[in-house]
């Protein structure tokens, strides 16, 4: 069985994709569209350079060894060198100028003496349409986690070396090795973040207490169970008000409004599924009625399973 984060990863349907190594030298500047169901990352694997996020009111340095998660998929902008209303180009530009055909490393940018190079590896982590959870909702526009493998513990630095190296190489599977580590970032990247000292501001501590995760673990390994706040309250080891309290205070929300919303998310997915009926969904997130749970998803939602199914049907056709 998984554990409560990687439950919520799996689900969600996370896979890392790599966009590139760089070798860039000052001055140089990309512009970063936006994107959605993705969480951009950038990890400063040598010098440094700036990056200023859309919602972010100042800039912010990442430097060798650095981090920075974009979760939301909101456009960006990373510089170094020079102003950037003038030095920054959109991405699609600086493909096309510095010929980078998709393989190996991006190599860009002006003449700078001595040459100050800035080795970025850049990528995304997406997640399947309609899919959402509260531990991503409520992270902020950006994370920046400074000197990130140290921070992260030996075996986070060791990876980030050799995705370094793998990344944009000429060994035989190296992109593939480099891609398949990459997805351990962001689930090491979010744990220190909801421990950090900033996640009561976004609501997100109660992804670090230890009675809060021991009830919502219980709860994402048998989400078909009749789940009550005196279930969920025997399985943090607490009281039924204790619970509900700490609960609302860390999480703001109530403990059945997360068991409603996660269930809503499993039986989206579930209702994709062609083989599933609807009855079949919602016995699967523990609804006894086929009419209960149909109310409750189209709260969720705005949808009725039957609506959802079909039009998602569709979509899936048409692209």
């Amino acid at each position: 069985m998984l554990d409560l984060l990687s439950d919520i990863l799996t689900r969600l349907s996370m896979r890392g994709t790599l966009y590139f190594r760089t070798s860039f030298s000052k001055p140089w500047g990309v512009a970063v569209p936006p994107f959605e169901n993705v969480a951009r990352f950038h990890y400063a694997h040598r010098g440094a350079c700036l990056v200023r996020v859309a919602g972010v009111a100042e800039p912010v340095t990442i430097e060798q060894g650095d981090l920075i998660i974009v979760p939301h998929g909101a456009s960006h902008d990373l510089y170094c060198g020079h102003d950037p209303d003038t030095t920054v180009l959109p991405l699609e530009t600086v493909l096309e100028k510095s010929g980078f055909d998709g393989t190996g490393v991006l190599v860009y940018g002006g003449e700078s003496q001595p040459v100050s190079e800035t080795q970025l590896i850049c990528g995304h982590f997406s997640f399947v349409p309609d899919s959402t959870h509260i531990l991503f909702e409520r992270l902020p526009p950006l994370l920046h986690i400074k000197n990130y493998g140290e921070t992260a513990g030996k075996w986070m630095e060791a990876t980030l070396r050799v995705i370094g190296d793998e990344a944009g190489g000429q060994r035989m599977g190296g992109d593939l090795i480099a891609l398949k580590m990459s997805e351990a970032i962001l689930a090491q990247a979010i744990r220190s973040f909801v421990e950090s000292d900033a996640a009561p501001t976004w609501g997100l501590s109660g992804f670090s207490d230890q009675n809060i995760v021991g009830a919502l673990d219980a709860f994402h390994k048998t989400p078909q169970r009749n789940w009550t706040v005196e279930r969920l309250a025997s399985s943090a080891g607490m009281s039924r008000t204790s619970f509900a309290v700490t609960f609302q205070k860390k999480m703001a929300m109530t403990p059945l409004d997360y068991v409603t919303r996660w269930r809503m998310e499993i039986a989206k997915t579930a209702l994709m599924d062609p083989i599933n009926s609807v009855a079949d969904v919602a016995e699967c997130v523990g609804y006894a009625s086929d009419s209960a749970f149909a109310r409750a998803f189209k709260k969720e939602t705005g949808f009725s399973p039957a609506g959802f199914k079909k039009s998602r049907t569709a979509a899936a056709l048409a692209g």
